[in-house]
């Protein structure tokens, strides 16, 4: 999750070593290599390649890394092999720059029974999803020893809440075009850590419907002079095009992004489409001009329909526009949303503080059980489409902020004011100590810590535990199947 926050969080203490997390061995049948990716014979153990610095080494695999990747020991080094399981014994292309020592796999000598053949075609060349060559239980197995190790000092956490359908699960895509070395327009996503477009038609963790209408906008590219964006020449017009579902209502959003406001045959463009996709319930164009990595420009003109979509999340209707920070998996999140509310044990009379709330999802479905939210935010558009939220759902004991959450509660409690529940959203950065010092200065009984990136959770975790707080609860839950990361909501009360 992603929003915009406050700055990163300073007296901290060291940030674990990912490189240094080993989760033991597993024992591992021998099968068959299906899924493993080979790149060639080797040449036996340690066999020097001529002419080069690269080595072919066979190795076992003892564990992973938070981020997925095998560990093995070669040479008194520890690599770091990434699509390879524990257990596992594998050939692997050993080279070394520096003090760097890089681990390539080659072949998979002997596979584990985890092992699986990625369905997607694009899983080695994509990066995306990391773990796809998982089952999917030992996908369950990893997510939770990643953070059963983090939250070792506070306590063990529940057993993490998986999906039962992994696929298909992202209510927000995003495509982006360019030319190929034949000048043919192609649409797919970066390749990890460049601007290599991978050109695909379907993304098997992308909403079906999404990568169909990106499919039919390429092929109208293809017949038309629309032109894809070039980012060394400044040249073309299409960058990106976002697009988001309403898993519940079926409303659709298609956002162009696009170089320039100049829209050459928009019409025929809108006519086709919608002919194509009568699902299409609003479309925007959006201009950006900018030259770094973000996706959408700061001018927006709406092509037609009403500029946002809806959706329903525990039983609330949510507008979204295209700016709107809304959860990607919406099957989870109302697990995630409501372990947190169930966290909060709220009776209708406790005043809760919704902080980084956001367009209101956590604070307005707590407002059902609570007696009185606060939302704060610091993002005024985000703030905006809280209160229109708030409307929407007839909530009456609700009112959002624009500002900074850690500020107003110190205000909070220099104004003697009370708040007996906080629950805190952050984004994968954490909070930082301004916030969480203000948390302590306004004593709420219970503080709810929802987290897309445990580290850094652990991290604030240590902070609230030595002010006066005692962990009771942790519920990890797996927000994105296929990919290494993992979410978590935990339940703090203060000590009497």
């Amino acid at each position: 999750m992603t929003k915009r926050k406050n700055s990163g969080y300073k007296k901290t203490g060291k940030k674990p070593n990912k490189s240094q997390k080993s989760y033991g061995k597993k024992d591992s049948a021998p099968g068959n290599q299906k899924g493993s990716p080979s790149k060639g014979k080797g040449k036996g153990n340690d066999a020097r390649q001529r002419g080069g610095k690269s080595v072919t080494a066979e190795v076992t695999c003892s564990g992973l890394t938070t981020d997925g990747k095998g560990i093995a020991q070669w040479e008194g080094k520890q690599l770091e092999v990434e699509h390879l399981l524990p257990g596992e014994k594998a050939e692997v292309l050993v080279s070394k720059s520096g003090k760097f020592v890089n681990a390539e796999l080659k072949r998979v000598v002997s596979p584990s029974e985890d092992r699986v053949t990625p369905p997607c075609p694009y899983f080695y060349e994509c990066g995306g999803c990391q773990i796809q060559h998982m089952s999917n239980d030992a996908q369950m197995r990893f997510k939770q020893k990643t953070i059963d190790a983090l939250m070792k000092p506070f306590g063990k956490p529940e057993p993490i809440l998986t999906m039962d359908h992994p696929y298909g699960y992202r209510n927000k895509n995003n495509m982006t075009f360019g030319l190929n070395k034949e000048r043919q327009v192609i649409g797919g996503l970066y390749a990890q850590n460049s601007h290599h477009i991978i050109p695909m038609d379907r993304c098997l963790i992308h909403d079906p419907k999404a990568d169909e209408i990106v499919q039919t906008i390429k092929d109208y590219m293809k017949s038309t002079k629309m032109q894809p964006y070039n980012e060394d020449t400044g040249h073309g017009f299409l960058r990106h095009v976002l697009i988001k579902v309403g898993k519940v209502s079926g409303e659709i959003m298609v956002v162009l992004v696009a170089a320039s406001s100049v829209f050459q045959g928009k019409n025929n463009f809108l006519k086709a489409l919608r002919k194509a996709h009568p699902e299409i319930t609003t479309m925007i164009l959006n201009v950006n001009t900018r030259n770094d990595s973000m996706v959408l420009g700061n001018q927006e003109k709406v092509l037609f329909g009403k500029g946002t979509i809806t959706d329903t999340l525990c039983g609330l209707e949510f507008e979204i526009s295209a700016r709107s920070f809304y959860q990607i998996n919406p099957v989870q999140t109302e697990k995630l949303y409501s372990k947190a509310i169930e966290m909060a044990d709220l009776t209708g009379k406790e005043t809760v503080i919704d902080a980084y709330c956001g367009i209101g999802t956590i604070g307005l479905i707590a407002s059902k059980k609570a007696g009185k939210v606060i939302g704060v935010e610091e993002n005024n558009d985000a703030v905006k489409d809280a209160i229109r939220n708030s409307k929407r759902n007839g909530v009456k004991n609700a009112r959002f902020h624009q500002g900074d959450a850690g500020e107003f509660m110190v205000q909070m409690a220099a104004r003697g004011e009370k708040a007996d529940v906080v629950i805190m959203d952050p984004p994968r950065s954490g909070s930082d100590e301004a916030f969480l010092s203000s948390v302590v200065k306004l004593k709420p009984k219970r503080v709810v810590y929802v987290s897309c990136n445990p580290e850094t959770q652990a991290r604030d975790l240590k902070y609230l535990v030595k002010n006066g707080y005692e962990v009771e609860g942790i519920q990890p839950v797996d927000m994105f199947p296929q990919t290494v990361h993992v979410e978590a909501v935990t339940k703090l009360v203060r000590k009497k």
